[in-house]
């Protein structure tokens, strides 16, 4: 284990034995470091934090503080963060609210310099969060999502699966998967296709969703009638299907 001599840890603070710490980090008492993090200098890792194997944490990142609510008394709130995750420089994720649901960030996370995930929030795997970003509390973001820079995502929004969110976009609406977004308040301006190329999606399902995305934002129905086209006229892949079901489960209404 490397320990630089400037960096304080907690008694309590379990680190396994490759987790290396940099200079004048803080590493909090309840806090639970996976093997292979690094722990970079002026971190201040706190509260009931628990960070998975192979984690890179960059300079002055504040993790596991406690959550900017006005109902938080003090609870023991949790903050897990997946393997293999880079935090940069001066990235804040708060600690959940309530003890029954922590603040999770899924594996193979990139956030970058200066953005904020706020409490409650769960991330799935291998989002990406660009620069000055910020979650308020209860985001549910899906996999394989990127949020670009000066994001502002309003509480109980749900982003779906490798939807894109431009830059200086405001979302105070659900973002349905494989979408991208944009504006304040954002709106759909069309189908995510440099990322689901990226993903590998074949050319057959491609088609299908581009029939699916064109009944449900081109046609001008109603959101009912366009759950109902589509699930008519489409056939069901997996892509679809979620398309369809995220729509469906929302209760705040979706970007249009």
């Amino acid at each position: 284990m490397g320990i630089h001599p400037t960096a304080i840890v907690a008694p309590g603070a379990e680190l396994e034995a490759t987790v290396e710490v940099g200079p004048y980090a803080v590493i909090g008492p309840h806090v639970r470091l996976g093997a292979a993090c690094q722990i970079l200098a002026h971190s201040v890792i706190d509260g009931w934090t628990v960070i998975e194997p192979g984690c890179t944490i960059g300079p002055a990142a504040a993790l596991g503080g406690p959550p900017q609510d006005r109902k938080y008394q003090g609870e023991p709130t949790q903050l897990v963060i997946g393997s293999g995750s880079v935090i940069r420089e001066y990235v804040t994720v708060h600690r959940s609210t309530s003890a029954a649901e922590p603040t999770r960030i899924g594996a193979g996370a990139y956030l970058m310099a200066s953005c904020h995930v706020g409490h409650n929030c769960q991330l799935g795997d291998e989002v990406t969060i660009t620069s000055f970003a910020g979650l308020s509390g209860h985001v549910v973001v899906e996999p394989e999502v990127i949020i670009s820079g000066f994001v502002g995502v309003h509480q109980f929004v749900r982003i779906g699966r490798l939807a894109l969110v431009s830059g200086q976009s405001g979302v105070t609406k659900d973002v349905p998967p494989f979408v991208i977004v944009e504006g304040r308040p954002a709106v759909v301006r069309g189908l995510n296709t440099v990322g689901l190329l990226r993903r590998g999606l074949g050319e057959d399902r491609r088609r299908v969703l581009k029939q699916a995305f064109r009944l449900l934002f081109r046609s001008k129905q109603n959101v009912r009638d366009a759950l109902a086209a589509v699930r008519a006229s489409c056939e069901p892949t997996a892509e679809v299907c979620h398309l369809v079901d995220f729509i469906a489960a929302s209760e705040r209404g979706i970007c249009r």
